[in-house]
Order: C-alpha cells, then sequence, then structure tokens
C-alpha cells in the first residue's frame, strides 16, 4: 500500500503518501482546500452559469483521493443545465480507493462514493450535466495525447521533491498546449521555481489566494486579463539573487526569458 490515512495536528483526517512522505491538504484539510483553492478561486460556478459552449472543461492534474474533482463535481451538479467535462490525471489509484474508506472525511459520502468507485472500476463516470474521466498512467505523457482542451486546471500533484518531473518549464507547457485562450490554472505552490517555470512555459502568472497557513498560491492564466492579481515587475527583483531557485530544465538565458514576458512589459 502506497497511502495511508493520518490526522494532522489540528485533528483534520488526511492523506499521506507513504512513498512521498507527504500529506495532501495538510493545513485546511481536503474539503476545505478543495472548495476554497480550486472551486472556488476559478470561479467555476459562474463560469458554469456562463458558458457558451457545450461543455465547460476542468483538467484535474494529480488527482490524489479525488477531493477537487469531486469539489468540482458537486459545484456543477448545483447549476442548473451545466455541462461539465472532468478528466483526472493520476497515476496511483491508491490514494481514492482508500479514501473510500473514510468517505465522511473525503467527501465521498452517498453520491460521490458511487461517482467515485464507477471511476476506479470502468475509468469513468457520467451523470446528468457532468461526465468525469480518468486518464492513468504518466501525466506530462497522457496531457500530450489529450484531445480535448481545457478551460480550468487544477494542479495539485504532490511536490517538486516528491514529484520533480510534473514542476517543470516541460509540464506547464505539456497542459499549456491543451488549453483554451481564456484558460486558468491554479496550484498550491507559491515558489518563484514554479511561477519562473509557468512563465517560461509561456503562462501568464499572479499571486492566488490564501489558504490554510499559506499566505498565498498561484494562479496563471493564457491571457493575462484573466488574472486578477498578476505578477507586476517588482516581483521580478527576487530574480537579481545570486541563490534564485529555478526549474531543472530551465535554460542558460531563463532569467532574460521571464524579464521579457509579455506581462511585464507593459
Amino acid at each position: 500500500m502506497n497511502h495511508e490515512v493520518v490526522r494532522t495536528r489540528k485533528g483534520i483526517l488526511a492523506m499521506r503518501s507513504i512513498a512521498a512522505g507527504e500529506v495532501m491538504h495538510p493545513g485546511v484539510g481536503p474539503l476545505v482546500e478543495s472548495d476554497q483553492l480550486y472551486v472556488r478561486q476559478s470561479r467555476l460556478g459562474e463560469r458554469l452559469r456562463q458558458q457558451k459552449s457545450p461543455s465547460l472543461v476542468v483538467f484535474d492534474i494529480g488527482m490524489g483521493a479525488g477531493s477537487n474533482a469531486l469539489a468540482a463535481r458537486r459545484e456543477a451538479l448545483d447549476v442548473p443545465d451545466a455541462r461539465l467535462e472532468l478528466v483526472s490525471f493520476e497515476r496511483d489509484l491508491g490514494a481514492l480507493a482508500l479514501a473510500l474508506s473514510e468517505p465522511q472525511a473525503f467527501g465521498l459520502e452517498g453520491e460521490s462514493g458511487k461517482a467515485a468507485r464507477a471511476l476506479l472500476s470502468t475509468g469513468r463516470d457520467e451523470t446528468a450535466g457532468v461526465r468525469w474521466q480518468l486518464r492513468q498512467g504518466e501525466i506530462v505523457a497522457a496531457l500530450a495525447k489529450e484531445s480535448l482542451k481545457a478551460d480550468i486546471v487544477f494542479w495539485d500533484p504532490f511536490s517538486p521533491r516528491a514529484n520533480p518531473e510534473l514542476w517543470t518549464v516541460a509540464a506547464f507547457a505539456a497542459v499549456r498546449c491543451v488549453a483554451n485562450p481564456h484558460c486558468t490554472l491554479f496550484t498550491y505552490s507559491a515558489s518563484t521555481a514554479v511561477r519562473v517555470a509557468l512563465l517560461l512555459a509561456g503562462w501568464a502568472v499572479g499571486v492566488g489566494d490564501s489558504i490554510g497557513e499559506k499566505a498565498a498560491t498561484t494562479a496563471a492564466a493564457i491571457d493575462v486579463v484573466d488574472l486578477s492579481r498578476p505578477l507586476n515587475r517588482s516581483w521580478l527583483t527576487r530574480l537579481s539573487r545570486t541563490d534564485v531557485p529555478l526549474p531543472s530544465d530551465a535554460s542558460a538565458d531563463a532569467i532574460k526569458r521571464v524579464i521579457e514576458a509579455p506581462q511585464f512589459k507593459a
């Protein structure tokens, strides 16, 4: 078994990866973080109400115990006539399988649990308004083969220490290739290296909402107009440090390319 259910210092049940030694959603618990950081911040409900295309497409990168995907699914089911195409990317399904043993802690009671079990057994679940599909395997490779285009991306794998390949320029470039023109991306990390990776991959990058003990997270978009708090030129001062952290696949001219990114030219 690669995962275990643990109780945090705040008394919240959470999922821990034994191999990575990391706890998913450690600060406020999976249900609160999924709702506040991903569903609310992405304005999912509002976008579902305003959608003009046949469906709104959400990519759930690093499904884990399914908290983010199920939060999005619940939001969509509360919007009359909404059409949500929800695609979860994950290589290890053990966390979701284990979460079903603690349904209340992980939002897997009743109908949500039924949907999760269907996803595990068949790779999909479909109900009125929501189609949830699983892409199992290496995530960057799966993105390269993806036919759908994302409107919203929840980027929530384990940290760069545990999953270094998912926090690279190449990874963020892969998801940008399957993003619609007004796609937005949200992640819990606010590190300089992650923001640099996003900028080098062609995303506009901004400050995301605080959550728990995190003073800020990160929001990104194809078009900077879709960011409420884009990084400005003052943020660039941190790149002058000799020890500035950079993504592992950053090119030799990475800092120069970041400084010349379109969002800093205005």
